[in-house]
C-alpha cells in the first residue's frame, strides 16, 4: 500500500544557460495553483496527495511537465483549465486526460 494514492511531482528546474525549461513556462505558478485546489478539495495528505517539487525531468523541450505516480502518467499543461481537467480527470475520476499526456 502506498503512502500516498497519488505523488505528483513537478519539474520546477531553472536552467541559467539560457536553454529552454519548465520555470520559463509558467510551472511554479500552475505548482503554487494546484497545491491550493487540491487543499480546497481536502484531497492533500495521507493516503490521498502530495504534491511535490522536482529537479529537471530532462525533457525541457516538452515541458513544463508533471508526473503522476504511481501511475507514471506524464502531462504536459500549460494552464489552470488544464491543471483543473488533470485534478477532476484523473485525481477525482481516476480517468487519465489523454490530451495532455506528454
Amino acid at each position: 500500500m502506498n503512502y500516498y494514492k497519488h505523488h505528483i511531482f513537478f519539474c520546477l528546474n531553472q536552467r541559467e544557460d539560457g536553454e529552454a525549461c519548465c520555470s520559463d513556462k509558467g510551472a511554479e505558478n500552475m505548482f503554487m495553483y494546484m497545491k491550493s485546489k487540491i487543499k480546497s478539495f481536502d484531497l492533500n495528505g495521507e493516503s490521498k496527495v502530495r504534491i511535490n517539487r522536482a529537479g529537471c525531468f530532462d525533457r525541457c523541450d516538452e515541458g513544463p511537465l508533471l508526473v503522476i505516480y504511481p501511475e507514471a502518467t506524464w502531462y504536459r499543461f500549460i494552464d489552470e483549465q488544464d491543471i483543473d481537467e488533470i485534478i477532476e480527470s484523473h485525481i477525482q475520476q481516476g480517468k487519465i486526460v489523454t490530451r495532455l499526456l506528454a
